[in-house]
């Protein structure tokens, strides 16, 4: 029987969940987006990101996340993070309007996390 969990202390920064769905009544994200963001004097020090609902599984966005340590907190820091993070994505017919979605979900959740750090 497990009557406990201990889980390492979480990164600093400021954490943030975003989910795009088709309907509020949908329980699957189209675009999801999980980010940490520690910002430190108007640059962000580091950056977690993970993206959801663009393959089959959850994944770690680290290029992304090597863009943005050192750079400053602003609109081109997250718009050239967003295309580091889907560089490589080829859509399919029926789901291609997910790459720039999630390019979107991914600059507008940066922005929030950083405003809110």
């Amino acid at each position: 029987m497990i009557t406990a969990v201990v889980l390492p202390p979480p990164p600093p920064g400021r954490q943030l969940y975003r989910k795009v769905r088709d309907r509020a009544s949908y329980a699957f994200a189209l675009v999801s987006v999980a980010a940490i963001v520690e910002v430190e004097g108007g640059r962000i020090r580091d950056a977690r990101i993970a993206l959801g609902g663009v393959a089959p599984k959850p994944w770690r966005a680290e290029a992304a996340e090597r863009d943005l340590a050192g750079a400053a907190a602003g609109d081109d820091s997250y718009r050239d993070a967003a295309a580091a993070a889907l560089a490589d994505a080829r859509g399919r017919p029926g789901n291609a309007f997910k790459i720039q979605l999630a390019q979107r979900t991914l600059r507008h959740t940066l922005a929030a996390a950083v405003e809110r750090a």
